[in-house]
């Protein structure tokens, strides 16, 4: 591992301050950023520990604001940064309102890890292709301008929508998930005193000709929060195909948040996770289902849009038949009589 500088932050302003120097970088849980270091795929010169800073809370936010103590069935939910995995999975208001993100995070890494991970670390973690964790091999995400290793290796858990030339690597967040679903926005600090929020759904950037650049994060901006809005529907559903029951990233994984009303579709949002370089969702996807009855045509026809321009790598291609398969179960099941309202 490469030496760095270790410094505990006390507060935010002196965490923004000590970040902002060149080849600086936030640590809390540490589940990701340590093992990258140690294979030496990421080495700061400093380590800039936020752990102990006051961004732990979740509470209710009156709805739309982003702010206050509603605890009505309007309100948003405002989770801090540093609220642990575990956590925010067993919090009864999550497990209550947003199922569907409690879910996701049970559905992710080990319960050690999970009691470490934090919120902010969680969206922020690095993709676990074979390529960029091999120092030995090109990739233009950690290495500008020296090849993309996976395009011509071994691909099998790789993107086939979002991908570019330069980078085929998928995210592996399964919280961002279903974030993405849930139409969260993420509440940044900048040095300064600088405050902006920005919606998830514009967090992540697509790889282009700059894999390496993987959100908008500015330099030495800090994640301080995630707000959820009120839920968009009372039937939600996380699923993650992999290749063993845990401990796993997936291949293919759906988050569904859907409202039927007399027998119609009348709220969809649907995340999906494994296919691309970030938590991808389609508009054409939700419009074509609101306001129609269920049926396996429907399915079938959200599944059509959903990979119109899906492409596959080789290794990979089996995902494309997958997705299709994985999205009409879930759309199923959250369509179904049974599911509970």
């Amino acid at each position: 591992m490469t030496p760095f500088e270790y410094i505990r932050a006390g507060s935010c302003d002196e965490a923004l301050a000590a970040a902002g120097a060149p080849g600086s970088a936030f640590i809390a849980g540490g589940t990701n950023l340590l093992d990258l270091m140690k294979h030496e795929v990421m080495t700061p010169a400093r380590l800039v520990d936020i752990s102990r800073l006051d961004l732990a809370g979740i509470a209710p936010t009156d709805a739309g604001t982003g702010a206050g103590t509603g605890a009505g069935t309007g309100a948003g939910l405002r989770i801090g940064a540093l609220v642990p995995n575990s956590e925010l999975a067993a919090d009864p208001l999550v497990r209550r309102r947003w199922p569907l993100l409690s879910r996701a995070l049970l559905a992710g890494a080990s319960g050690q890890l999970r009691n470490k991970a934090t919120t902010g670390g969680n969206l922020l973690q690095r993709t676990r292709c074979y390529y960029f964790y091999d120092t030995a091999m090109p990739c233009n995400k950690r290495q500008p301008g020296s090849g993309c290793a996976a395009r011509e290796g071994f691909n099998r858990i790789h993107a086939i929508l979002g991908a570019s030339d330069a980078c085929i690597a998928t995210h592996p967040s399964d919280m961002a998930v279903a974030l993405r679903a849930l139409s969260a926005e993420v509440e940044l600090l900048a040095p300064g005193g600088g405050r902006r929020q920005v919606p998830l759904a514009g967090f992540y950037r697509l790889p282009g000709e700059t894999p390496q650049i993987e959100t908008v994060l500015e330099p030495g901006e800090m994640i301080a929060a995630v707000l959820l809005p009120p839920p968009e529907g009372d039937r939600q559903i996380y699923r993650k195909v992999r290749d063993r029951a845990s401990y796993a990233f997936a291949l293919v994984s759906v988050a569904a948040c859907l409202r039927m009303e007399a027998g119609r579709i009348a709220a969809a949002a649907l995340a999906f996770g494994g296919l691309a370089p970030m938590p991808w969702r389609s508009a054409k996807v939700e419009a074509a289902l609101i306001g129609e009855a269920p049926s396996p045509a429907l399915f079938d026809h959200a599944a059509d849009l959903l990979l119109a321009e899906a492409r596959g790598q080789g290794h990979n291609d089996f995902k494309i038949p997958l997705a299709r398969r994985t999205l009409a179960a879930v759309l199923a099941e959250a369509c179904s009589e049974e599911m509970p309202a």
